[in-house]
């Protein structure tokens, strides 16, 4: 088959477009022939919180990227939709995120469509955004009517595309593995290659930092005092996405600051693997979710995680398996870390994670799709 994947890729960064790319290779090996259609133009700089958009890592040599789309402007989409109609792809998947680009992917693929050969089929990531907007409804509207079915990654989201789509197929298939960031590596090694000491164990809080992630919960979970009474040091690893002079401020007033360590700077694919490798927990203290790719980046390293009772996280974290599930409360977050660190119980989540990430496969992923576009 013909396929074009429609968002995110090199040189942009972050998950939507490792996402994207680990797809598309997952695609070529069941021999399939793939292009991204990824973005000239992914967000106006004052819309984008983060540092930067773009990747420092080389491009992929082995998927074709056409950087093409302007998320801002009607005549790149008329022109680009143009495009891929006369290509006239047997399939187009589009990962939909953030309601914002609901005008612009719609416009594509109504244009796409018009060749009356082409199928379109969305992984849904969000239907409905976890920090809501005016127009959000409008939007995503406008972006569902042109796809022909859907690929949702948690039961949340495929219950939440019920408030815009219940006659068009949809099914349920978990986020897979993130395994292109390398095999785990010893503790000792990633010890060293982030200069930490072997006196203490570590959990980590990965990924961009938002309110709705609830890192300022799990900060209040670091200064109780049988968190305090341990060996232990959190790790935040993760871009700012907000002002956090608060979080800073509240570091200070707990006087975390020798048991926190920052990293605040965007983590390079290539540097992964050592921060997962180093940690003993991935605590995910999210206050809302639908599901997350850090945990199937913890699941790829084998390290247990702390998850909240929200959205999808507890489906892909089964309780007292792979990990422990929690209310988004300090008190409840602290108490989970407590037992996870008491004898035995660590090796007995990671027995479980070796277990329950058989579940999430990329060929599940893949074959997901094309029996939906059968």
């Amino acid at each position: 088959m013909k396929i074009i994947i429609l968002g995110s890729a090199h040189p942009l960064r972050g998950g939507l477009a490792t996402y994207n790319e680990r797809l598309a290779r997952a695609f070529i090996e069941a021999g399939h022939h793939v292009t991204i259609y990824s973005f000239s133009l992914q967000y106006p700089g004052f819309l984008f919180p983060g540092k930067s958009q773009f990747s420092i890592d080389p491009p992929p040599d082995d998927i074709k990227i056409k950087s093409r789309v302007n998320s801002i402007n009607p005549f790149n989409w008329i022109s680009v939709g143009n495009e891929i109609k006369n290509l006239k792809p047997d399939l187009i998947v589009v990962k939909y995120w953030l309601p914002f680009m609901g005008p612009c992917f719609g416009t594509i693929l109504r244009r796409a469509k018009k060749n009356k050969h082409t199928k379109v089929i969305s992984i849904l990531d969000n239907i409905i955004p976890h920090e809501k907007r005016f127009g959000d409804t409008a939007f995503t509207k406008y972006f569902v009517k042109p796809i022909d079915g859907f690929v949702s990654m948690s039961a949340n989201v495929k219950d939440d595309l019920k408030k815009f789509d219940t006659i068009k197929p949809s099914i349920l298939q978990p986020h897979p593995l993130y395994d292109n960031f390398g095999e785990k590596v010893s503790r000792e090694v990633a010890l060293k290659e982030l200069n930490l000491s072997p006196d203490f164990r570590y959990i980590l809080f990965f990924g961009f930092i938002r309110k709705y992630k609830g890192l300022d919960i799990l900060l209040d979970s670091m200064a109780e005092e049988k968190i305090k009474a341990l060996p232990i040091k959190l790790m935040v690893a993760g871009e700012f996405y907000e002002d956090e002079k608060p979080y800073l401020e509240q570091m200070d007033k707990l006087k975390l600051n020798e048991r926190v360590l920052m990293y605040e700077d965007f983590i390079p694919n290539d540097k992964v693997k050592y921060f997962f490798s180093a940690s003993d927990l991935v605590v995910q203290p999210y206050r809302h979710a639908t599901q997350s790719g850090v945990t199937q980046v913890a699941y790829q390293f084998n390290v247990p995680m702390i998850v909240t009772d929200v959205g999808g996280l507890a489906e892909i974290v089964p309780d007292g398996k792979a990990g422990y599930v929690v209310s988004p409360n300090s008190n409840q977050i602290a108490s989970a870390i407590e037992k996870a660190f008491q004898k035995e119980n660590l090796s007995g989540l990671i027995e479980g994670v070796l277990v329950e990430k058989k579940r999430f496969s990329w060929k599940a992923m893949v074959d997901s799709i094309l029996g939906l576009f059968s």
